[in-house]
């Protein structure tokens, strides 16, 4: 089993770094010390950090920075005496990388190359370099069927596309340098500190407030969902037990059209928030919209080899995984409306902006 004394994660103020952060400090069997490497992009927020800076003062630092600064990269390893670095950092909206694909091409592929290259230079002192990617390079799935770890990539958006180019980079550099890699592909994730964009969040949001929930198309498109948490402690369980070299696909076992998870997320809003003021169930703010450009059918991921080989199971299913999701949203209005309002930029420049 390996341990690290000085972890770098990057993109670790996003939605699945700052919860896998916060894991490692709560439930995993780690003593040493975490640096959130992000340059808080729109969807970066460091205050969703605050309690862990707060209860880990340190063992948890802060730096504001980009992986395309291979300087900024190189000083915050020597600095911090980092021997293993998890890798976030991506742009990751799907709809955002058809209007504007430069900016995926530039965080995804060259700030992934700008990381593996830092990497290499550490030479024997690097245990890890784990690389978090994504299902949707392999593109899409019929009715049946399954990805896996030898599913051939066939990316259909400029998101999927630079995760391929990423996820090609560091097993490239792995094979070329023998740079100690181990890559995870994971299905849709869900959970709390989700940017309000992505479905989950928007549609409970927008259901508490009587807003129109935009289905794309008649809402058929699957997608397995996999909450936060098992995707956590899924990467800390490669990290630390997988063979280098290897890959693995992460799941939820939680298939569902988007039109059922809207569905669901609806009557959760009903059941554990105030009535519409017209009496109507939410599900009747549904509004379906123009489909997406290359919008691929279906995701499923078979995780049995992670399953068999170390252990891991998803321990949240869709009904436990989505109530608590929706309650959270619900329970916390504070850190939405700070999202929302950008309210957080100020809270980052309070207490980052002299470091």
């Amino acid at each position: 089993m390996r341990s690290f004394s000085s972890i770098l994660v990057t993109g670790g103020a996003g939605f699945i770094g700052s919860n896998f952060i916060r894991h490692v400090f709560r439930h995993a069997d780690f003593s040493g010390k975490i640096v959130n490497f992000d340059a808080l992009t729109y969807a970066g927020n460091a205050e969703s950090l605050a309690d862990v800076a707060r209860d880990f003062p340190d063992r948890y630092v802060f730096v504001h920075a980009d992986i395309r600064d291979g300087e900024a990269v190189r000083k915050a390893l020597k600095e911090h005496g980092c021997d293993a670095i998890i890798h976030f950092a991506a742009e990751s909206h799907v709809d955002r990388s058809i209007a504007s694909p430069d900016d995926f091409v530039q965080t995804n592929i060259v700030g992934t190359f700008r990381l593996l290259e830092e990497a290499r230079a550490l030479g024997p002192r690097l245990k890890l370099f784990h690389h978090v990617s994504t299902d949707e390079v392999f593109g899409s799935l019929g009715e049946t069927g399954f990805f896996s770890e030898t599913t051939p990539y066939a990316p259909h958006s400029p998101y999927s596309a630079s995760k391929a180019g990423s996820d090609h980079l560091v097993r490239a550099y792995r094979d070329t340098y023998g740079l100690p890699v181990t890559v995870t592909n994971c299905s849709n994730n869900y959970g709390p500190y989700q940017f309000p964009e992505k479905l989950i969040p928007l549609m409970t949001l927008n259901a508490l407030e009587g807003k129109d929930l935009p289905v794309y198309g008649e809402g058929l498109n699957v997608r397995d969902w996999l909450h936060v948490e098992d995707h956590c402690e899924a990467i800390w369980t490669v990290a630390t037990r997988a063979r280098l070299g290897e890959t693995y696909c992460v799941g939820g076992r939680n298939e569902m059209r988007n039109i059922d998870v809207v569905e669901r997320i609806c009557a959760l809003v009903d059941k554990f928030a105030p009535p519409l003021p017209s009496g109507a169930p939410r599900r009747s703010l549904v509004k379906h919209v123009t489909d997406r450009l290359g919008h691929d059918r279906r995701y499923a991921i078979d995780c049995s080899k992670l399953e068999r080989e170390l252990g891991w199971k998803p321990a949240h299913d869709a009904a436990s995984g989505f109530e608590d999701t929706v309650r959270w949203y619900l329970s916390n209005p504070e850190w939405v409306s700070s999202v929302r309002t950008g309210a957080y930029r100020t809270w980052i420049e309070r207490n980052y902006a002299s470091r």
